[in-house]
């Protein structure tokens, strides 16, 4: 938040009469939209700061995290994952399918920073949320979630739209020819069940910004067998052994 010299200053910079610039302090009078949106540039606060009580403000979404009782153990993980831990930019993932261990996944995310905090977004692909008897548009099959860092790598925790579904994430950096291969695992939130796996091995390429490489990924999204899978990919998923 932003802080100024006096009254006077503050009123010559944003270009507003010192008269009616107490009158909004005592209350006699409100600014006008383009003077308020002035005012909280100025000071880069909410406008709710000054249109509602702060008691009935509360704890908004972007500082859910900072919130007194879990501050201290959550926190810390989003702050913490910076850039050269987890390079903002589009990833290619590759996991063993939940519903047909014969079949596995290809996707596409973006991992992208905001507000302190680094946050993924995709899609599923269409013949995966079709299994699932979901529809196939893309607000259906969009999913976002929050990254953070934890002692020897990454957790995510990832959801559709109105949490229909979720899964948490891990992921650990492997020495690789350009650095850019993350592998670790997935867990969907699901009953125990004969029909279906609820974990699988992860792999994440670093794909940055390449547009290449990136509409490939988007082409190849989808189901695929063991073989379309590159050597590396085999080996890091473990095709053919459990998971421990």
């Amino acid at each position: 938040m932003k802080s100024t010299d006096s009254v006077s200053a503050l009123c010559r910079d944003l270009g507003i009469n010192r008269t009616q610039f107490n009158r909004y302090l005592s209350g006699e009078s409100f600014p006008r939209p383009d003077v308020l949106f002035r005012i909280c540039q100025y000071f880069n606060v909410d406008a709710r700061i000054i249109l509602e009580p702060l008691s009935e403000i509360g704890f908004g979404s972007k500082s859910l995290l900072n919130h007194p009782e879990i501050n201290d153990f959550l926190s810390g993980g989003v702050a913490q994952l910076q850039e050269t831990i987890f390079p903002a930019g589009f990833y290619r993932f590759v996991r063993r399918s939940f519903l047909d261990e014969t079949q596995f996944v290809q996707g596409l995310v973006y991992v992208y920073r905001k507000d302190g905090a680094t946050f993924l977004r995709g899609f599923e692909a269409k013949e995966a949320v079709a299994q699932q008897g979901l529809s196939g548009s893309p607000k259906s099959r969009e999913f976002r979630g929050l990254l953070m860092a934890q002692e020897g790598g990454i957790a995510g925790l990832v959801s559709r739209r109105n949490a229909l579904t979720t899964s948490f994430n891990f992921l650990a950096q492997v020495p690789s020819f350009q650095n850019n291969y993350w592998v670790g695992y997935t867990v969907r939130t699901v009953r125990e069940s004969t029909a279906g796996s609820r974990v699988a091995r992860l792999v994440y390429e670093y794909l940055g910004r390449d547009g290449a490489k990136v509409r490939r990924a988007a082409r190849q999204s989808g189901f695929c067998s063991a073989d379309d899978l590159v050597a590396y990919e085999r080996t890091q998923l473990r095709v053919g052994e459990p998971f421990y």
